[in-house]
């Protein structure tokens, strides 16, 4: 069988390595994948099976008009026209779709191709952009024009940004007509949070499976570490968090306050922040910069005496998963699909967001024993997960 997965991304950050995961997985049952990507470096391993859409420059494009006329998605053509030769060249049983949004993508061509093309297509939704006239995730503002229209949008300056001209009316119109015209297209989502979200919008009248992302269980497990020494946190207790991209969503003004909050007894320590954001925050918290390395991020998670992911819009909470296989107890908020992966083997949800509560929730966690966290972790085992996916490729259910 012969795999074409689509994808901003390729081998590095979130959306990147589950692509890489599943074509090691495809490879390993036999098959023969393709990843066709966007953006970034491709680690050496994957440059082998990777496909570059369009140039850098087409990029910087695609992302200036949309800053001017909201046309994320819109842009793209000669690239766009170009994998779709590559894709009759390569002529693949099954096309994946993931991230089709960040710049590097014509979706009118690439699904007119995808109309008529007679291959099977699977889709995995990360975010909510294709149910939507502008924006990735709405929970926040609580906005529910999505179920039936989108006519305006309050976050039209965030992520894909617009500061000129507003199509968000037209924008969900044409989204609309593109994405519901394909036969044969099963939709993919990482937890029954937006697997629900789909169901209620124009894309439900398609098949909707919940799929959860897996993790590699060989990478993520208690490991032998120097963290606490390398840093100065022998007598601390260690209050987690990480994320690939900070900002509201991910609670940073939440791990500022508890920073300032929290006694000399306790560390808040930050992955993945930018050098901006760094230098930001105050000296209260240990921030660390981003890392690819899986191995180090063990380490760190293993040396946390609580993880803490304060996401307020989550498709559903990979990271925690992670903390939870290297041993870590967790603290979730108690808001979109974060909760699906906790147990009482695991943590803890948040039953509010103040940082009353979060403060309460960290002292109930550290006066518990956890002594079982891993089992938690043990369903969302990579293969596992992914082995659903081949079946689904094939038409069975496992």
């Amino acid at each position: 069988m012969k795999v074409l997965m689509i994808n901003v991304l390729c081998g590095v950050k979130s959306t990147g390595r589950i692509c890489t995961d599943l074509a090691d997985i495809l490879e390993e049952e036999g098959n023969e994948v393709r990843v066709a990507y966007g953006r970034e470096e491709v680690p050496e391993k994957y440059k082998k099976i990777s496909y570059k859409i369009g140039s850098d420059l087409d990029v910087y494009l695609h992302a200036a008009k949309s800053l001017l006329f909201d046309s994320c998605g819109f842009e793209s053509k000669h690239a766009t026209k170009k994998l779709v030769d590559y894709i009759k060249q390569y002529n693949p049983d099954v096309i994946h779709l993931h991230n089709l949004h960040g710049y590097y993508l014509n979706i009118e061509i690439l699904f007119e191709y995808l109309r008529i093309c007679g291959k099977k297509i699977i889709w995995t939704l990360h975010d909510c952009w294709a149910f939507t006239g502008h924006c990735s995730y709405f929970s926040i503002l609580k906005c529910e024009q999505w179920k039936s229209h989108c006519s305006y949008c309050k976050q039209i300056r965030e992520y894909p940004k617009c500061i000129l001209k507003s199509n968000v009316f037209a924008n969900f119109d044409r989204k609309k007509r593109i994405f519901t015209a394909i036969p044969n297209l099963t939709m993919v989502t990482p937890s029954q949070w937006l697997a629900d979200r789909v169901k209620e919008s124009f894309l439900g009248s398609y098949n909707v499976i919940a799929i959860p992302n897996g993790v590699d269980l060989d990478q993520f497990k208690p490991m032998v570490s120097s963290f606490r020494d390398d840093y100065g946190l022998t007598d601390k207790k260690i209050i987690l968090g990480v994320a690939t991209a900070w900002g509201i969503r991910k609670g940073l003004d939440e791990f500022r306050q508890l920073a300032e909050r929290l006694d000399e007894n306790y560390k808040v320590v930050l992955v993945g922040l930018t050098k901006k954001q760094a230098e930001a925050l105050p000296n209260t918290i240990l921030k660390i910069e981003r890392t690819n390395c899986a191995q180090e991020l063990a380490t760190i998670y293993t040396a946390a005496d609580v993880f803490l992911n304060l996401g307020k819009e989550e498709t559903m909470g990979l990271t925690t998963v992670e903390a939870m296989a290297c041993g870590t107890p967790v603290l979730v908020s108690n808001m979109t699909a974060v909760p699906e992966v906790v147990d009482q083997r695991g943590g803890m949800v948040l039953s509010e967001m103040t940082i009353e509560a979060i403060i309460e929730g960290i002292h109930t966690v550290l006066s518990k024993s956890y002594t079982d966290t891993r089992s938690n972790a043990l369903r969302y085992e990579k293969k596992q997960q992914y082995l659903k996916y081949i079946d689904l490729y094939k038409g069975w259910n496992r």
